[in-house]
C-alpha cells in the first residue's frame, strides 16, 4: 500500500521557505501542477509599496498600522498559506474544526456540511452556539461580531471552556470571514434564532433576532470565497470536501457528519450527493479500509482507545505492519501533525520497548540489535491524541512539541501492546522475526558500503554522465539534473565544482506512473539517477545516505522542458516521496528571453515577465533587442551561471506535497501520468478554463 492513501500525508505543509539568502526560493506543490510550474515573484527592481524610496524618507509616516481584518486580506498567505486551491479548502478546515471542538467537548453530536450549486459552503452543528450577548470589552458589539471581526478573539486560549481544542489562536473563523465576499452566521441559542451577515469581514448590519425557535440549537456558517482573493474561477472541489469531512468522522467516533452536495456538482463523479459518516470503530475502521487486501505481517491490527474519549490525555491508535513503506499519520485534537512530534515519539518508544521485552521473555537474543527505525520501517498506522493547551512547532501546527504527550502515549500503549503480543504468541513471533529481518537488512547495507564519491571514481564508473562535485559531504551539495548533453556541457562550465554536480539526461525519462516494475528496473537512466543519489527507493530509502542536500531539476523553459520536469517529479513522488517531504527537490527557473538596450541587459522568465520588464525597465530611448533562448544548451556558460545556477542571483521553486488532501494528489498523478487516456482527457476538459501561457 502506498502511504499517499492516508488521510493526511506525513509531510510538511507547503510553506514558502527561503533558502540561504539572497537566493529566492519558492514552494511548489508536487505532482499535479508539475507540468505547469508556478512563476516566482519578480525580482524587486523598484521600491515596494509602503517602503521608502531612500533613507531620508524613512519617518513615522511610513509605518503602516493595519487594523481589523485588513492584514488578512493584504497578506492571506500568512494565515492560510496562500491563495491557491489548497488554501481555498483550508477555509473549510477552519470552520469545521470549530464544530469538531464542540463535538469533542461533548456539546454536539452531529455536523452537516452542504455545498450549494452556487458555490456556497455551509457547516452546521448542534453545539452550544456562539454567544450573542454584548461583549464586555466592546460595548455595543455582540460577542458573535467580535469573534467574526477581531483577530485573536476566541474561547480556547485557556481550558475553562474547552478542555481540548484544535483552534488555539483565535484567528480561524475571522480569517474565513475576511476572505469571503458573503458570509452568514445563524445562531440557535436559548430557544431563539439569531443571524448576522458579513462581506469581506465587514458587518452588513447588526445582529438580527429572528424569533423563537424550538428543536434546534448550535451554529450555522454559510460562506462564499471572495473571487478577488482566490480568482474568478476558484471553486470548491466536492471530492476534496467529501474526503476532508469523512476524515473528521474517523478521528472522533462520537460525531456524525452529514454530507450534502448539489447534484450538478458531482454528476459523473464518484462523490455521492448525500452521505452520513459515523464510525464508532474510529481509526481501526479507516486503517482496515485503507489496507484492503495488502499483505500484513499480523492478521489483527493493534488498535484501541482510552476510556476518556476526547478529554485531556485520551488517545486512540491503530497500527499494523505490512510489506509497503512506513506511514504513520498522527493528530492532536483532530488537527493533523504531518511532521510528527512528541506523541509519535511516545508511540515509537512504546512499540520498541514492548517488542524487546517480548523477545527477552521468549529468549530471542537476536532482538537485542533492533532499533525504533527497524520497528517502524514497515509500519502503517494512525495515532490521535487529545491534549489540553497543546504546544506546536510554528503556527501551521505541523509538529507537536508538548513534552507531556510522549509520556501519555508511552504509558497508555505499553500494557495494551504487551497484552496484544501475549494473546497470540504465534502472531507475535511472526512480527518479531519480521522486525529482526529489517534490522539484519540495515546492518547488511551498512557493510556493503554502497557507492560514495571516492569509490565511484576509483572503482566503478560514474553513474551515467555524472560530473560530480569535489566535496564528499551532503551538506550544501547540489545535483543539477539537466536536459541533454548540450545543456549538460554549459552547466558543467557554469557550475561551482566544489559543491555542484551535473547529471545530463538523454531525452525524456521513463514515465514511472505507467511503467511496470520490470520496465522500471531495466531502465538505465533511472538506474543511473538512483545510483547517483545513493539513498535507495521506496521502503529502502535512507535519508542519511542521500549524497546531495538539494536535487535541482533544470530543464528548458518550454513545453518539452516542463514535460521532462513533470516526468522527473513523478519519479520522485512515486519512488522517493520522503525526498520531497524532507524538502530536497527543487525546480530551477531559467530565463526564456534576454532583453538588451544599449549597455543594459536583463533576463525574462516568460512572456509576462518580458512585458513587465519592457514596461518598467526599458522605457528609455534606443532600440530594444529581444533574444529568445531555444534551450539551456544555447546559453553561454556565463549566462547560465548568472541566471540559473549562482545561489546569489537564482530563483528556485521548492517542490512539496499538499498534506491536506493526499488522495487528490495521487488521483491527479494517476489521471495525468497513468495509462488511462480517458482520465487524462477528462482532466484537460475540467481544467481547460484555467490554462494559460500555452506554447502554441
Amino acid at each position: 500500500m502506498d502511504d499517499s492513501n492516508d488521510l493526511f500525508s506525513a509531510n510538511g505543509a507547503p510553506v514558502a521557505t527561503p533558502a540561504t539568502k539572497p537566493e529566492n526560493t519558492t514552494h511548489k506543490t508536487a505532482a499535479p501542477a508539475a507540468a505547469k510550474p508556478a512563476r516566482p515573484a519578480a525580482p524587486a527592481t523598484a521600491s515596494k509599496a509602503g517602503a521608502p524610496a531612500s533613507g531620508d524618507d524613512y519617518d513615522a509616516s511610513t509605518i503602516e498600522v493595519l487594523e481589523g481584518l485588513e492584514p488578512v486580506r493584504r497578506r492571506p498567505g500568512m494565515y492560510i498559506g496562500g491563495t491557491d486551491e489548497r488554501a481555498l479548502h483550508h477555509l473549510f478546515a477552519e470552520v469545521i474544526d470549530n464544530s469538531m471542538d464542540e463535538a469533542v467537548a461533548g456539546h454536539a453530536n452531529f455536523i452537516e456540511v452542504e455545498l450549494d450549486a452556487d458555490g456556497y459552503l455551509s457547516v452546521t452543528d448542534n453545539g452550544r452556539g456562539i454567544p450573542v450577548e454584548n461583549h464586555p470589552k466592546f460595548p455595543g458589539k455582540s460577542t458573535l461580531e467580535v469573534i467574526l471581526t477581531v483577530l485573536h478573539a476566541g474561547g480556547k486560549f485557556d481550558s475553562k471552556v474547552y478542555e481540548t481544542s484544535g483552534g488555539l489562536h483565535g484567528v480561524g473563523v475571522s480569517v474565513v470571514n475576511a476572505l469571503s465576499d458573503d458570509l452568514v452566521v445563524e445562531i440557535a441559542r436559548n430557544k431563539k434564532l439569531y443571524r448576522q451577515t458579513f462581506s469581506r469581514g465587514i458587518p452588513q448590519g447588526g445582529l438580527e433576532e429572528l424569533g423563537d425557535i424550538h428543536n434546534r440549537r448550535g451554529t450555522k456558517v454559510r460562506f462564499h470565497p471572495d473571487p478577488d482573493i482566490f480568482g474568478a474561477g476558484a471553486r470548491f472541489d466536492p471530492g476534496r470536501l467529501y474526503r476532508m469531512a469523512r476524515s473528521k468522522a474517523y478521528l472522533f467516533g462520537g460525531v456524525e457528519i452529514r454530507w450534502v452536495c448539489a447534484a450538478s456538482l458531482v454528476e459523473g463523479t464518484e462523490t455521492p450527493e448525500k452521505a452520513v459518516f459515523h464510525f464508532p470503530g474510529g481509526l481501526k475502521d479507516y486503517l482496515e479500509a485503507s489496507l484492503g487486501k495488502d499483505h500484513r505481517v499480523n492478521r489483527d491490527i493493534f488498535a484501541g482507545k482510552t476510556e476518556k474519549s476526547g478529554g485531556h490525555g485520551s488517545l486512540e491508535w491503530a497500527v499494523t505492519w505490512y510489506g509497503g513503506d512506513a506511514s504513520i499519520s498522527s493528530y492532536c485534537n483532530t488537527i493533523p501533525t504531518p511532521d510528527g512530534g512528541t506523541h509519535e515519539a511516545g508511540l515509537r518508544i512504546a512499540l520498541t520497548k514492548g517488542l524487546k521485552a517480548y523477545a527477552e521473555l521468549t529468549g530471542n537474543k537476536r532482538a537485542a540489535a533492533i532499533t525504533t527505525d527497524d520497528v517502524m520501517i514497515s509500519s502503517i498506522g494512525m495515532l490521535s491524541v487529545f491534549i489540553r493547551e497543546p504546544e506546536f512547532v510554528g503556527q501551521t501546527k505541523d509538529k507537536l512539541a508538548t513534552v507531556e504527550a510522549q509520556r501519555i502515549v508511552e504509558n497508555a500503549l505499553r500494557d495494551p501492546f504487551d497484552h496484544f503480543l501475549a494473546d497470540s504468541p504465534a502472531e507475535a513471533d511472526k512480527l518479531l522475526e519480521w522486525v529482526i529481518d529489517r534490522a539484519d537488512e540495515r546492518v547488511a547495507r551498512r557493510k556493503e558500503k554502497e557507492v560514495n564519491r571516492k569509490s565511484a571514481v576509483r572503482k566503478l564508473r560514474l553513474p551515467g554522465k555524472l560530473s560530480d562535485c569535489s566535496q564528499t559531504t551532503a551538506a550544501g551539495a547540489e545535483l543539477f539534473i539537466v536536459e541533454g548533453d548540450s545543456a549538460g556541457g554549459s552547466a558543467k562550465q557554469a557550475r561551482n565544482r566544489a559543491n555542484q554536480a551535473i547529471l545530463p539526461l538523454r531525452g525524456k525519462i521513463l514515465n514511472v506512473a505507467s511503467a511496470g516494475r520490470e520496465k522500471l528496473g531495466a531502465n538505465q537512466q533511472i538506474a543511473d539517477l538512483v545510483q547517483a543519489l545513493g539513498c535507495g527507493t521506496r521502503s529502502k530509502y535512507r535519508e542519511e545516505e542521500l549524497r546531495y542536500e538539494r536535487i535541482i531539476i533544470m530543464t528548458d523553459a518550454d513545453v518539452d522542458g516542463a514535460h521532462i520536469a513533470s516526468l522527473l517529479i513523478t519519479f520522485f513522488y512515486q519512488e522517493m516521496p520522503e525526498l520531497i517531504r524532507q524538502g530536497h527537490l527543487y525546480l530551477a527557473v531559467p530565463p526564456l528571453y534576454k532583453i538588451t538596450q544599449g549597455a543594459k541587459s536583463l533576463y525574462a522568465r516568460d512572456d509576462d515577465h518580458r512585458v513587465e520588464l519592457l514596461e518598467t525597465e526599458f522605457t528609455g530611448r534606443g532600440k530594444v533587442e529581444i533574444n529568445r533562448f531555444k534551450g539551456l544548451g544555447e546559453m553561454m556558460a556565463s549566462q547560465l551561471k548568472e541566471t540559473t545556477m549562482d545561489p546569489s542571483k537564482r530563483t528556485l521553486l521548492k517542490v512539496g506535497v499538499d498534506i491536506s488532501d493526499p488522495e487528490s494528489t495521487q488521483e491527479t498523478v494517476d489521471n495525468l501520468m497513468g495509462t488511462k487516456a480517458d482520465a487524462r482527457f477528462r482532466f484537460i476538459q475540467e481544467h481547460a478554463a484555467f490554462a494559460n501561457n500555452l506554447d502554441i
